[in-house]
């Protein structure tokens, strides 16, 4: 099933129908537990049923966290991303610490934002005005509770300043952490059982109408698990209302790629839907 937050309510699309819900005190109060499945499926009986195309009677989707979840991000969990961070930091003697991550026990963990900073489906993304290498990473998105358990899954777009990033390692937090620079969404997929790892993630950037990019690839090609990237991350912080995790990408444009104002960003992965944002400058 699928849910979406639509300002003070949720959504859920279970079986083709469509579900609203009383008024929320908070969304992470729906959705921080281990039995989320079990829980929405019994809420079918207590939610309003709604009209088949009451989500496209809706201007705005927002993304599926609030204000009190952080986002974080795993990097280097790919082979293709080991090599395209390689290849941006080699000026500064800086590509020896991708490859050397990519092969440890340790991943590579960063914080990316609070929810203030998410930005929902069709709602814009941002780049930074001091950076002139930018690209959206599309990311698998697991949601934790805060016992650590994998209970639904979303799309992340982990927009990043490959430029900032490149010119010293240590600059990573302001490549990865500014005001639009994440987007989740459309929904949370909860299923019943893991995501399949035969599940793909596809990317198109539009430019003018015109794509200028696009690929896919399976989520089987990650090198680390989904529970070894969430035990890491539960290892010394705790969550009181679940936390996101966006798990690394295998996509990346080619060098001479950066992203530009109207790009549209299209993200799809199997099972939980596409998430589209139009890129803005921050003014």
């Amino acid at each position: 099933m699928k849910l979406y937050k639509i300002q003070n309510q949720a959504l859920m699309e279970a079986d083709g129908n469509y579900y609203l819900s009383p008024e929320l005190q908070s969304w992470h109060g729906l959705i921080n537990r281990n039995d989320l499945h079990h829980h929405l499926t019994n809420q079918v009986n207590h939610w309003e049923k709604v009209s088949d195309d009451y989500l496209d009677k809706n201007l705005s989707i927002d993304p599926p966290v609030d204000q009190h979840q952080e986002v974080w991000a795993a990097g280097v969990t790919y082979q293709r991303s080991k090599e395209a961070r390689m290849e941006e930091s080699e000026q500064s003697g800086g590509a020896v610490f991708y490859n050397l991550v990519y092969d440890a026990d340790r991943p590579e963990l960063f914080f990316k934002a609070l929810g203030f900073r998410v930005r929902g489906h069709h709602h814009p993304i941002q780049i930074r005005p001091d950076s002139d290498w930018d690209v959206p990473e599309p990311e698998l998105t697991l949601f934790i509770t805060s016992d650590q358990q994998i209970v639904a899954y979303t799309i992340g777009n982990d927009v990043s300043s490959r430029s900032i990033e490149g010119e010293n390692p240590l600059y990573l937090p302001q490549a990865k952490v500014f005001d639009g620079a994440a987007a989740m969404g459309p929904c949370l997929w909860v299923p019943e059982s893991p995501i399949p790892l035969d599940s793909q993630i596809k990317i198109r950037i539009l430019r003018n109408d015109d794509t200028v990019y696009q690929d896919q690839v399976r989520i089987s090609q990650m090198k680390r698990s989904h529970t070894e990237l969430a035990a890491y991350l539960f290892r010394a912080c705790t969550f009181a209302h679940g936390a996101f995790l966006m798990t690394g990408t295998c996509l990346v444009p080619d060098n001479d790629f950066t992203l530009q104002e109207n790009d549209v960003v299209k993200i799809s992965i199997d099972h939980i839907g596409t998430l589209i944002n139009q890129v803005k400058n921050i003014s």
